[in-house]
């Protein structure tokens, strides 16, 4: 038997299942991607990092629950 090619699964805990989707200009998103690759990610995983980095520090600006720190879902 062969074995299995790819990634291994992810445990039902650790994968990410909602989905969001925006509209971009050509632009902004060459300008994402751009960034996303001088950091060393892919486009989503930079986006991701933006989002929670910036939403933690208005939630916690407004003295609010950021709730994927309180769930321990962080990847």
């Amino acid at each position: 038997m062969k074995p299995k090619r790819g990634a291994p699964r992810k445990s039902a805990a650790k994968s990410k299942r909602a989905l969001v989707q925006i509209r971009l200009h050509e632009t902004e998103k060459r300008a994402f991607e751009q960034a996303a690759d001088m950091d060393g990610k892919k486009l989503s995983e930079w986006i991701r990092d933006r989002l929670r980095r910036n939403s933690r520090e208005e939630l916690e600006r407004l003295g609010q629950a950021v709730p994927f720190l309180m769930t321990g879902s962080t990847p």
